[in-house]
């Protein structure tokens, strides 16, 4: 048995761990090619067929282990392997428990899982050492250790006044409509504040202190502290604080210490400290898993894939190197497939158990250098790959009388139903039941009485809520259905957010279950040809084999173009010979990678070049790759920043030989063909063709026909009410890809401050894709009032802001575009998006003092921007000029409502497609199937509250009330804010379309079931408003129209307070978006803050996030101070600023700056008099305050609404309120 190991060529081994299995491929030395697949708990698993005799037992299925090779392996249960007969399929057990027929038998060695997998394939018993190897390996142990918590705990370091920066992130909470969330608890929870500071120039303005740090130091080896990351405010100008704490640490002797800026130079604390921390606390578990890899090895040589597709040796592998790992393989694996066929442009699809990863290819793979996973963002390069939640173990659901595939996974524990574990009905089991695949075949034994039993579950669910019984396989092919509708929205999403069309790629489908769905996702995305290797259930593995080792080198630069000319080739070449001398002999340059964007903006374009380019290529090519992906040129005048700098070079491995492909047969059936590594099934209408290395080659028959894309003939009204509210949901989604995509303003690119519609002929809204709540039920309003007394022609799009056609505010502009077929009007299609600018009084468009609409910028009533098709552009152009206040950034409204026309033009096509493809009548029946499901949702919920009556009220800071009496009906409910304040003096006037939104957002919450947001909602509420604070009446005039501006942003959330408190759902949150505002006339800066959240009956608030009718992003400290003259002193959790109460009320959020110029200043806030109240005998939040620190030392607290001038110097500290307790403590 030694003999075949004996050589002088090693083996070359290449293992893939993955969360479920872990996949292997080898190259024996004399040429062979071996494959495995094992469970990654490094259990091999086999099924008792018959008891032969006391410890003997025949094993069902195949098993194609050497004569005695499971020898000494431990059986689960006591006992150890005597003797193994594989002709025979005999296992022999010494001790331990007896098993029975039909049991699950478990053996195992106690070894990391790619020593078990080297260990097949090299068909090494226990007692023998392995031969030498060649070995590679991608893992997901480090990712799955994020994902499930087992790391190791540690200590955060950081900038005195920054210590909760992990807890506050972005401020962002993770769901929109849930009044109970958790916020994802960093991996660490002790931080600690240095002092010494560095400015956004490298500058050292406070050095750090010695004692300081020693005490420090004593702290963290009294509490056996041995693992610590370390992040400093703008070390990425400067490293030589954080370097110095990193001596202070090793020198004493704490193991594993992590730097920022050792593992990433991108300028951003936030990122830089989450990277920091995951490769700290993966660091002992990583360590753990490549020493014992290594030492299980015995000899050879280790290499491990990266995240960025190439190969580290394993001594200098970092842990965040690893966490996308596997899918990188796949990648690598699905280029080199694609190439010896022929093709270049691909779309690779790997889908696994619990999601798939999407990745487009054109030529080389495109990196990106932040990913979040789990509770952290990573900053470390990797392949561009997209993950849908959409596998095999996607999980089919009834619930609130409707069907859903996903987005929840059963995961590999407990798996799907057929793995009998308990699991729930997934698309593997309904893959199985509909002989999709062969249950003997599938490398694990599969139970599928197990899986019938839970379809059995299935249809009782249905028919309690009185859906007629279904054949079996129509639910059965409609929930597969569902799952390749949602498959492939997800890649033509991600294809229209990189500017592609999908359909001019070929899709490689590889992965446990991307064969079984290729031909299903492709049609539906106009993809005529289908690769599918021969190793698809291994790709990952097999790529391995293509992959090369890999030296990327990068530099931070963060300097405009027009200072880079002078030494521009010296510093580029520098970082060439950098990365070559890394490699070692035969490494060559792969490409330079140069990450560009418009001065000011946070989004980058990534430029790649084959060789050095001359300085003066960079804003010819940058302007180039701007046009072609939002189709306009930059705006004239707008400077061009190189953000970094990075060299990719490798060493060459030798590419797959050419896959010759023979004659191509027709299928007139579904055809499955399956093995232990893959699943195919073909279907009607594709042609396929064996290739020479066992790859499949598929060809559609004709064109592409768009009613198999999209036709829900023959469904039953359940499938087709879900099939059509993924396409409507996809419609919107790609078209909020596309603006997000193509605006210009970083306030919709950035900060998502946009949504994007699908409405009925009736202008009622159907579905939404909404990313701020305020725009919840405003978009149907506005287009029912812009569509009084207009009649629409085909081609019209119309512009508004005017809060008396269902505006909000005026930076909220608003397109709407009607869809006819065949003159027949069917529907709508708009978006509102905010404008950073659009004039006003002061610079952002949001003057906290204005006491008109003319004030706050530029009116829009109701225009035709596109008139029959014909663009009016010009006229715009001239509106934008004329006010009174007129916009200060006109290139940037044209750019952002070119994208916003853009977006409806999408949306109108795709809506005329989508009838083209399964009639007007469908169309229409199931747009109204949809608003009338979220009626019924609503009615059910409301019947047996029958005769209930709710009041609430409360005040605004300067004694405004809004107040709301609700009652309950056999009519339905009615929502009375009578008795609310008179129009407002200054700008927190709300109006109707906010009122709307409010409601609407509180029944939504209310419900709590996943429905689209549609004004079904609302066909059995009426709401009732009287001239007022809440429905002030606009005059022609825009001077005698009231102002709104505060009532969008302050009013709302004061709304929605009153409605849940009255309904007993939820203590006050924060009452406040906290608009702050400074500039000059140089520059204007605007941001919103994060509160505390109010608790309610059995969860406490959450801390430090926005609430309610808003959700933005803040601006990293960083970039906030490199690109304005400010310094941020502290940003952190105002503790102890909820409301007790046994559960209590989240805290808010202290934020101080100082102003190193002068500038004016501006606040609207509210809740600074008037503290969001608990519940239940909950305690209140502590209310808001703001001062400015004067530079005499004097503190003067500001009101809730003001303006003011700041001199150099002066500091404005700003806490925002708690959020209220519920129930006594």
């Amino acid at each position: 048995m030694r003999s075949s190991h004996k050589s002088e060529e090693p083996w070359k081994v290449r293992v893939d761990t993955g969360g479920t299995f872990t996949d292997g491929w080898a190259l024996s030395p004399n040429g062979d090619e071996r494959r495995c697949k094992v469970l990654s708990t490094s259990v091999i698993r086999a099924q008792v067929e018959e008891v032969v005799a006391v410890g003997c037992y025949q094993l069902a299925g195949d098993h194609e282990f050497a004569g005695n090779f499971l020898r000494g392996f431990q059986v689960e249960g006591g006992g150890v392997v005597d003797n193994w007969d594989p002709k025979r399929g005999l296992l022999s057990i010494h001790g331990g428990s007896d098993f029975a027929k039909g049991d699950a038998l478990e053996m195992f060695t106690g070894e990391e899982p790619p020593i078990l997998a080297l260990r097949i394939l090299t068909s090494t018993p226990l007692e023998f050492p392995f031969p030498d190897v060649d070995f590679r390996v991608s893992t997901t142990r480090a990712t799955n250790a994020l994902l499930e918590r087992k790391g190791s705990k540690g200590v955060l370091i950081t900038t005195a006044g920054f210590e909760d920066i992990l807890r506050i992130g972005d401020q962002r909470r993770p769901h929109l409509f849930d009044l109970r969330q958790e916020l994802e608890v960093p991996v660490f929870d002790s931080y600690v504040g240095l002092s010494g500071r560095i400015d956004a120039s490298g500058r050292v303005i406070e050095s750090l202190r010695r004692a300081e740090g020693e005490a420090l130091v004593e702290r963290l080896k009294a509490d056996a502290v041995d693992v610590v990351a370390v992040a400093l405010l703008n070390s990425y100008a400067n490293p030589v604080h954080e370097q110095e704490v990193g001596d202070w640490l090793r020198e004493a002797g704490i193991s594993f210490v992590s730097l920022s800026t050792d593992l990433t130079g991108a300028v951003r604390l936030l990122p830089r400290a989450e990277t920091a921390t995951a490769n700290a606390y993966l660091s002992p578990v990583m360590d753990s898993f490549v020493a014992n890899v290594r030492s299980g090895m015995e000899g050879g040589s280790l290499e491990l894939l990266t995240s960025g597709g190439g190969l580290k040796d394993a001594k200098d592998y970092r842990p965040i190197d690893s966490l996308l790992s596997g899918p990188a393989g796949g990648v690598r694996g699905a280029m080199e497939v694609a190439r010896s066929a022929g093709y270049d442009k691909i779309i690779a699809f790997d889908m696994g158990g619990t999601s798939s990863d999407v990745s487009r290819i054109n030529g080389a793979p495109v990196l990106r250098y932040e990913q979040k996973i789990g509770p952290a963002r990573v900053a470390a390069p990797s392949i561009r790959i997209e993950t849908v939640a959409a596998g095999g173990g996607s999980i089919c659901q009834w619930s609130a009388g409707a069907l859903a595939v996903g987005p929840e996974s059963a995961g590999a524990d407990p798996g799907p139903a057929c793995y009998g574990n308990g699991g729930p009905l997934t698309v593997t089991d309904v893959n199985l039941l509909l002989g999709l695949m062969d249950s003997t075949g599938a490398g694990i034994p599969l139970d599928i009485d197990a899986a019938r039993a839970k379809l059995h579950e299935f249809q009782r669910k249905m028919e309690e809520d009185g859906v007629p019984p279904r054949p079996k396989r129509q639910l059965l092919e409609g929930l597969r259905e569902i799952a390749i509708e949602r498959m492939a929205d997800a890649i033509r999403k991600v294809s229209i957010r990189e500017g592609c069309d999908p359909s001019s790629y070929s899709l490689v489908a590889f992965g446990g279950a991307g064969p079984q769905h290729a031909c299903g996702v492709a049609a539906k995305l106009g993809i005529r040809e289908i690769l599918i290797p021969g190793d698809a259930g291994l790709l990952s593995a097999r790529g391995l084999h293509h992959c090369t080792r890999e030296k990327i080198v990068e530099q931070q630069v963060l300097a405009r173009l027009d200072v880079l000319g002078e030494g521009w080739v010296e510093r580029v070449e520098d970082l060439v010979q950098e990365a070559l001398d890394a490699l070692g002999e035969g490494a060559s340059l792969n490409r330079v990678l140069c990450e560009m964007r418009l001065w000011g903006q946070d989004s980058t374009l990534d430029l790649e070049m084959d060789a050095v380019p001359e300085h003066g290529e960079l804003e010819r090519c940058f302007r180039e790759k701007y046009r072609e992906l939002y189709g306009y040129d930059p705006p004239v005048g707008k400077e061009i920043e190189l953000v970094a700098l990075r060299v990719v070079a490798g060493i060459a491995e030798m590419g797959l030989p050419s896959e010759e492909f023979g004659p191509a047969l027709t299928v007139e059936t579904i055809e499955v063909i399956q093995d232990a590594f893959r699943t195919c099934v073909i279907e009607p209408g594709w042609r396929w063709a064996r290739g020479s290395r066992g790859g499949m080659r598929l060809v559609r028959q004709d064109q592409i026909d768009s009613s198999r894309e999209q036709s829900s003939l023959g469904w039953s009204p359940e499938i087709e009410s879900e099939l059509f509210r993924c396409r409507f949901e996809g419609l919107v989604e790609e078209m909020g890809e596309l603006l997000r995509r193509t605006a210009m303003s970083p306030n919709i690119k950035e900060r998502l401050d946009f949504s994007c519609a699908l409405l009925d002929a009736d202008g009622r809204l159907v579905v939404n894709a909404p990313h701020i709540p305020v725009h919840l039920g405003a978009i149907g309003l506005c287009v029912r009032k812009v569509s009084e007394g207009r009649k629409w022609r085909d081609g019209d799009t119309v512009m508004v802001n005017h809060p008396a056609f269902g505006g909000s505010h005026l930076p909220d502009v608003t397109l709407i575009s009607p869809v006819f077929v065949r003159e027949r009007l069917i529907g709508f299609v708009a978006n509102r998006a905010h404008h950073a600018e659009i004039g006003g009084r002061a610079p952002g468009s949001m003057p906290a003092e204005a006491h008109c609409l003319e004030e706050e910028g530029v009116v829009i009533s109701p225009i035709l921007i596109c008139e029959s098709g014909r663009s009016r552009f010009q006229e715009i152009e001239d509106l934008f000029r004329s006010s009174r206040y007129p916009s200060r950034m006109l290139d940037d409204n044209l750019a952002d409502l070119a994208a916003q026309s853009a977006c409806n033009h999408y949306g109108v096509m795709a809506l005329q497609e989508l009838a083209r493809a399964s009639s007007c009548e469908v169309v229409l029946r199931n747009m109204t199937e949809l608003c009338r499901h979220a009626a019924e949702v609503l009615r059910s919920k409301l019947l047996p509250l029958t005769g209930r009556r709710w009041q609430g009220e409360d005040v605004l800071d300067d004694g405004t009330r809004i107040q709301v009496l609700l009652r309950c009906s056999e009519g339905g409910l009615q929502v009375d804010f009578s008795g609310s304040g008179p129009v407002h003096e200054g700008n927190l006037n709300a109006t109707e379309a906010i009122v709307r939104s409010a409601v609407l957002y509180v029944l939504r919450a209310w419900v709590g079931d996943h429905l689209p947001l549609n004004e079904g909602l609302l066909d059995d509420v009426h709401i009732k408003t009287t001239e007022g604070i809440l429905s002030p009446v606009f005059p022609e005039d825009p001077t005698a129209c009231p102002a709104v501006v505060g009532g969008n942003v302050e009013t709302s959330q004061r709304i929605v307070d009153v409605l849940l408190d009255a309904l007993d759902l939820q203590a006050n949150s924060q009452g406040t978006m906290n608009n702050f505002l400074f500039g000059n006339a140089a520059f204007a800066y605007y941001e919103t803050i994060g509160g505390g959240s109010g608790a309610g009956p059995g969860w406490s608030g959450l801390s430090g996030t926005h609430v309610h009718m808003s959700n933005t992003a803040i601006t990293d400290p960083e970039i906030l101070e490199r690109r304005f003259p400010v310094r941020l002193l502290s940003f952190s959790l105002r503790k102890g600023s909820g409301g007790r109460g046994r559960w209590s009320g989240g805290c808010g959020l202290e934020r101080e700056f100082e102003f190193l110029e002068g500038m004016t200043v501006s606040m609207l806030t509210q809740r600074r008099k008037k503290a969001p109240r608990g519940k239940k005998g909950g305690a209140a939040g502590l209310p808001g305050r703001q001062d400015i620190l004067r530079r005499d030392g004097s503190c003067e607290e500001l009101p809730e609404i003001c303006s003011f001038t700041v001199e150099t110097g002066e500091r404005v500290r700003i806490l925002t309120p708690g959020g209220g307790g519920w129930g006594e403590p």
